[in-house]
């Protein structure tokens, strides 16, 4: 069965990412939680500023321990206080689910539950909330009060929960080496011989190993996965696997098919079986439901009384489980770190020093990600012949003389091709175009460190020469990526560079709309109009700064809302004004919005906040 038409995952190695998931953790894992950042937030914590950890790691604390106690008790107050000096809000960054698909962002509208405190309605949580929007800086909150499951984010978007609170070792310093008891058992990880190296695909397991052999069992269940032998895959596990289609009469997708379902994502049945009974002995429910593929919701429950009955799995439909807990991501979901060091994507040396601390204990102390590689230069095709082209003192440098390249412009001008070194360059400032593969790397390096919050690193590469011109593949530059950094920083010295205030991205966006939309901070809209960003501006749906602030419920950018209605009355689409009228009406309503999870509630004054996968597309 090693045909690709057997299934996705068939020429894949046994227990393998799908290539397009594993490039992306890959990403994640160099720009997501960077060196600078691990070391600030631990140098804090180790001090017990836990207030300073989280706006290191880009979490604002939107609770005061003082409000806490009044409202439940000094008792309650000081187990949080506890946690919170073990809390490593880096780390929590660092095991957050993402969207992947080739993006390395967060997964938006997720409520990670790391602590209980009470087992009642209104006892408090200590919880983390990932933004509403994809595309937006991805600051985190962190909350500590009473959670309501059924409570929405608003009236057109839901919450998912993700319950760590038995999961301590992915943010509690006390419980960090437990995340090896997570991935495998203590002799040796799946995949890996005892000594941390990885195993040839000739050591794998050829037949079903000894029961209490937890590793080989893990490998065997991924050979039979990689097989297509899925319900023997689970077996290995107790698990059984009921393969039977869900159907649906009438519906757009009548048919759920299990099959197709579990052959496109991998799965560790093993993992997932030891999961279930942690979850369990922790009161978290009896039974789960989770989605491995949008067109199977699985239900994981006992196969009978005793737990000599092992479990079952089967599709099911979503209506009949909606009192039934949702399964955590981390139950079922792959570990990235071992398999980005089994396939030499990652070293251990580059992972959290807490991650490698936990899964690779013999392979010596972890620094955490690399920093910035500086420019180099890149040989291009041009006019018959090889000449070097390299980002120095922030410009795309060419080896062609001033007559050369006014030559090329006057032929540009004239309508005439652009070739060689001129389009390279072109290409690097206007995102349009085919750059060399070393340059879409440097290109990709800058555009990644600006996506994740990555100041200091962005700050390093400008430092190195590289040009700030850049663009990306929506046409954006740095002046609109902006909200993404620092702009305390970073808007002085683009403007310098004399980056342009006003150049619209493909959605005909400037720099102050794109800020507006995307989540930039009321101080970095503050700066943009003191630098002189004009006010009377639209985006490709003749929508004003004034409509884009109603649009996203930017209460805090009301200030901007009245200075446009000020000096430019009736800009904007009309019709836009009513059809918002109109849904405000609906949504008063509806159910109540969280007034502290807002759609667009921006909170972060630290500008620590992380990128979007607008940023990184190179």
């Amino acid at each position: 069965m090693s045909a690709a038409s057997e299934h996705p995952l068939a020429d894949l190695p046994p227990g393998a990412l799908p290539d397009e998931d594993a490039a992306a953790w890959q990403r994640v894992r160099r720009y997501a939680v960077p060196r600078w950042m691990i070391e600030q937030a631990g140098t804090h914590r180790l001090a017990g500023d836990w207030r300073a950890a989280c706006a290191a790691a880009g979490v604002e604390v939107v609770f005061g321990l003082s409000a806490l106690a009044r409202a439940h008790g000094t008792d309650v107050a000081a187990a949080v206080e506890t946690d919170l000096l073990h809390l490593v809000p880096d780390l929590v960054r660092w095991h957050l689910p993402r969207v992947l698909g080739g993006r390395s962002v967060l997964a938006p509208n997720r409520r990670v539950l790391l602590a209980r405190y009470g087992t009642g309605p209104d006892a408090p949580a200590l919880y983390v909330t990932t933004r509403a929007m994809v595309d937006g800086p991805q600051r985190l909150k962190l909350h500590c009060a009473p959670v309501d499951p059924a409570k929405h984010r608003h009236t057109y978007a839901g919450w998912a929960i993700e319950d760590w609170t038995a999961a301590r070792w992915f943010w509690d310093s006390r419980h960090t080496a437990e995340l090896r008891s997570c991935a495998g058992p203590a002799d040796r990880l799946p995949f890996f011989r005892a000594d941390g190296t990885p195993l040839d695909a000739a050591e794998l397991p050829s037949a079903e190993p000894a029961a209490d052999d937890r590793a080989a069992r893990a490998e065997w269940a991924a050979v039979l996965h990689q097989r297509g032998e899925l319900v023997e895959a689970f077996a290995t596990a107790g698990i059984t696997l009921d393969l039977s289609p869900f159907e649906r009469h009438g519906q757009h997708w009548p048919t759920h098919d299990v099959r197709e379902a579990l052959e496109t994502v991998p799965l560790d049945p093993v993992r997932l079986a030891g999961e279930f009974r942690r979850l369990g002995a922790a009161g978290a429910g009896e039974r789960f439901r989770f989605a491995p593929h949008w067109r199977g919701l699985m239900l994981l429950e006992p196969a009978g009384a005793g737990a000599e009955h092992g479990l079952l799995m089967r599709v099911v439909d979503a209506g009949t489980v909606r009192d039934v807990p949702r399964l955590p991501d981390h139950a079922w979901q792959p570990l990235p770190d071992p398999y980005l060091v089994r396939t030499g994507r990652t070293a251990p040396h580059e992972l959290h020093p807490l991650v490698a601390g936990a899964l690779f204990p013999g392979a010596g102390p972890a620094a955490g990600p690399p920093a910035p590689a500086a420019p180099r230069p890149v040989r291009v095709r041009c006019v018959g012949e090889w000449h070097e082209v390299r980002s120095r003192d922030g410009a795309i440098e060419i080896p062609h003389t001033a007559e050369e390249q006014q030559r090329e412009r006057a032929m540009r001008a004239f309508g005439g091709a652009v070739a060689g070194c001129f389009a390279v360059r072109d290409a690097w400032t206007t995102g349009e175009g085919r750059l060399p593969r070393a340059l879409r790397a440097e290109r990709r390096e800058l555009l990644e460190r600006v996506q994740h919050g990555d100041t200091p690193g962005v700050l390093a590469l400008l430092d190195a020469g590289i040009d700030p011109r850049v663009r990306n593949g929506r046409g954006q530059g740095l002046l609109h990526l902006l909200p993404f950094v620092r702009h305390e920083e970073l808007l002085p010295r683009l403007l310098a560079a004399g980056l342009d205030l006003e150049r619209e991205d493909d959605a005909e966006r400037t720099p102050l709309l794109c800020a507006v939309q995307n989540g930039g901070t009321a101080s970095l809209v503050r700066a943009l109009l003191a630098a002189g960003a004009r006010t009377d501006v639209v985006d490709e749906m003749s929508l004003s700064l004034g409509q884009v602030v109603r649009r996203y419920k930017r209460t805090d950018l009301a200030f901007l809302k009245e200075l446009v209605e000020e000096r430019h009355p009736g800009i904007g689409s009309e019709e836009y004004d009513e059809f918002m009228d109109e849904r405000e009406e609906w949504e008063e309503a509806e159910e109540a919005e969280d007034p502290d999870d807002g759609y667009a509630a921006v909170g972060d004054t630290h500008g620590n906040g992380n990128g979007n996968g607008e940023a990184g597309e190179a």
